[in-house]
């Protein structure tokens, strides 16, 4: 049977998994590490002779996606169905040790990116990628579609000095790239002597997004549950940086968003001049059940993406939330530190990869004023990224 786009996992399972014969295995997954039939990685690699499966690894929210909450570490632990070892990498340590190194020959990465620098899994993968480099273990990386599409790219490039979990290599806050293409380049960013293979998707192309896929979407964390929540996440993260929520506690995280302050009519009436493309903004009322508020009525708005082709999530979230600050200037604060693992910089500006996008919100005269100016800041960098990721674009 032929699908319209194969995953690597997809591939490496029709192969009969060839590349992995003879070798120990590691394997870092998570709830969306599944085939085109939603059977999941581990199951089809303890049902075959050919892979000796050794070791399981987990990232943020755990292998089984159990940790519902932002930034909450969890611990390894037996697996009790394969009695496999559970090691943790979101907690105690954020890369491999040589104990768990210890434990095979090859890792096999099968995460599913959401296309935001901020999504701490392809973090996870280039930790692990470094840890066996210098233990000279071999990486397979089975590759997935970029949800969002390959073609989009946007908000600022990552500054040296703003290096954190939510960002450790110079990639915009909307990268357009598959995994296994940012894995391709964090190789060569990090100068790693790695014994990397990546098994390529079939019949994917850089303007298809996850819906164009026939793939079955399996919500990659907890807070990720839907397409749509793909689609807003590369603006919508930034409201973890300051002390608006993000809608966590709500069933349409980073789409909802305001504070018991906001009055939405208000809020929608500021927003009405910036003549943002592709979206459509609804005023609510949300009572968060757990996070920032959690039992209080908030004000705020929800955020409906009308056309996902024009729609730019950095440019509206940018709004949104200049036009709070704006308004608001009483209520609204940034977020202080601690915030993954960073305890001295602001989370919004480790979120925003420098200070400047912050500066500027601080600053403006006016929404527009802010978003010309960040986004004619924007063209630069975002075409050194572009030349700097050039050789490592595989769905041309």
């Amino acid at each position: 049977m032929t699908f319209k786009v194969e995953t690597g996992l997809d591939r490496l399972a029709t192969d009969c998994f060839a590349l992995l014969k003879g070798q120990r295995v590691g394997l870092l997954l998570h709830p969306a590490s599944v085939d085109h039939s939603l059977r999941p990685v581990r199951e089809l690699m303890l049902a075959t002779d050919s892979v000796d499966l050794r070791a399981l690894f987990g990232p943020q929210h755990g292998l089984l996606g159990q940790t519902q909450d932002n930034m909450i570490e969890w611990e390894g632990y037996t697996d009790p169905d394969s009695g496999l070892p559970v090691f943790s990498l979101y907690g105690k340590h954020r890369k491999p040790t040589s104990e768990m190194l210890a434990h095979f020959d090859t890792l096999v990465i099968d995460l599913q990116d959401v296309g935001a620098r901020y999504y701490t899994f392809i973090w996870t993968m280039l930790l692990s990628m470094e840890a066996c480099a210098e233990a000279g273990k071999r990486v397979v990386v089975l590759d997935r579609p970029n949800p969002i599409g390959g073609l989009a790219v946007e908000g600022t490039v990552l500054e040296p000095g703003f290096e954190s979990f939510v960002g450790l290599a110079p990639i915009p806050m909307r990268h357009g790239l598959t995994i296994g293409e940012l894995a391709g380049f964090f190789a060569r960013y990090r100068g790693l002597d790695l014994d990397l293979e990546i098994v390529l998707l079939q019949g994917w192309r850089r303007a298809m997004d996850f819906a164009a896929t026939d793939l079955p979407w399996v919500l990659p964390s907890p807070n990720m549950p839907t397409l749509d929540t793909a689609f807003v996440y590369p603006g919508g993260c930034l409201l973890e940086g300051t002390e608006l929520s993000e809608g966590r506690g709500t069933t349409r995280p980073f789409e909802i968003m305001g504070a018991p302050y906001i009055v939405p009519q208000v809020l929608m009436s500021e927003l009405e001049g910036t003549h943002l493309p592709g979206v459509q903004f609804r005023p609510l009322q949300f009572e968060p059940t757990f996070h920032k508020f959690a039992g209080e009525v908030c004000g705020g708005l929800q955020v409906h993406v009308s056309d996902r082709d024009s729609f730019l999530p950095v440019a509206t979230y940018t709004a949104i939330i200049g036009a709070v600050s704006r308004l608001w200037p009483d209520h609204f604060s940034w977020k202080q530190p601690p915030y993954e693992y960073e305890k001295e910089k602001l989370p919004i500006d480790i979120l925003a990869g420098g200070e400047m996008w912050r500066r500027t919100i601080d600053t403006a005269e006016s929404i527009d004023d802010s978003l010309q100016e960040m986004r004619a800041g924007w063209k630069v960098p975002l075409a050194a990224f572009a030349e700097s990721v050039a050789e490592f674009r595989r769905y041309e």
